[in-house]
């Protein structure tokens, strides 16, 4: 591993991204896997964005939610993944501290909205099993537009401080970032100067997130068991736990990744480092894969839209 030392006080104009430090003769033979799952990721998250958007029976507030997180799933493929291939075929490890802040604040902000739009979409389950008479009044078409707004807003003014406070810093010593990303902490602890607000904010905005919006979604799910719980009939309890089978599947996985990324990276002398940067990179490839495919599996007038819109193209 080669280290790029900035010995002489000058400020450092691009970092350099190594990936995995102990599998730099190896490392490119992971895009044989990652880049597959690229366009397996943005090709099924296309296919539902067009389905949704040509299929009139999909105009509805779940699926224009669902639109909503295939958008978010796109946008983090594309801010992560593409970098990540051009280090392993080209060699292009170089990267401007704007670009880098911006991949950063990016990262920060959308993979939250995930979590919020995950969050809407609970309760959205919740209204649907456990108050279904007044579902058409609660969830609307005015309603989608205010999550979305509350999403983008909430998060963005939450996530703002952490490429704020990364940019602030110094950085006159190593431009070497052991990572695939520019992550907060492994970019931060390049500069020369105090991290500590860096890391502190980055904990409580995490927690804070991401934590409430897992509660939140634990909390509607148990309402969501005892509503079907007290079901007479056996087929309405399967149908409804049907209707939200799709949606329990995906968050169980996307914070079940999550949780083992940050629990094995609080772990990092106990795991091999490359550990919690290969899951990094995978939490912003895999979950976007699955999404559109777990629910074209699952949802029938998913399915049914799938196979109409590529009977009218072909």
């Amino acid at each position: 591993m080669v280290l790029f030392l900035n010995n002489t006080g000058t400020q450092v104009t691009e970092f350099l991204m190594i990936c995995f430090p102990g599998m730099q003769e190896t490392q490119h033979w992971l895009s044989v896997v990652l880049a597959p799952l690229l366009v397996l990721a943005l090709g099924v998250n296309f296919v539902l964005l067009l389905t949704i958007r040509q299929e009139t029976s999909l105009h509805e507030p779940m699926y224009y939610l669902l639109a909503i997180l295939s958008v978010l799933d796109i946008i983090l493929c594309l801010t992560v993944i593409p970098k990540v291939l051009l280090i392993f075929w080209f060699n292009m490890k170089t990267i401007s501290l704007a670009g880098c802040f911006l991949q950063m604040f990016i990262m920060n902000t959308f993979l939250p909205m995930e979590s919020s739009t995950f969050l809407v979409m609970t309760y959205d389950c919740y209204v649907a099993i456990c108050h279904p008479l007044h579902y058409p009044s609660i969830i609307t078409e005015k309603f989608v537009i205010y999550a979305a707004i509350f999403i983008v807003f909430r998060n963005f003014l939450a996530t703002l401080p952490t490429p704020v406070l990364a940019a602030r810093l110094n950085y006159c010593a190593s431009n070497v970032v052991e990572n695939c990303i520019c992550a907060n902490i492994s970019v931060a602890k390049l500069s020369c100067g105090d991290i500590h607000p860096n890391k502190l904010y980055q904990f409580v905005s995490v927690w804070c997130l991401l934590g409430s919006d897992l509660v939140l979604i634990l909390l509607s799910y148990c309402f969501i068991l005892r509503a079907v719980k007290r079901l007479q009939s056996g087929g309405a309890a399967t149908k409804a736990l049907s209707t939200c089978g799709s949606h329990l599947i995906l968050i169980l996985f996307f914070y079940t990744l999550l949780l083992v990324f940050i629990f094995t990276n609080k772990a990092e002398k106990k795991a091999p480092s490359e550990v919690p940067i290969l899951l990094n990179v995978l939490h912003h490839l895999i979950p976007p894969a699955l999404n559109p495919i777990v629910y074209g599996v699952r949802t029938q007038e998913i399915k049914q839209g799938i196979l109409k819109l590529f009977k009218y193209q072909f």
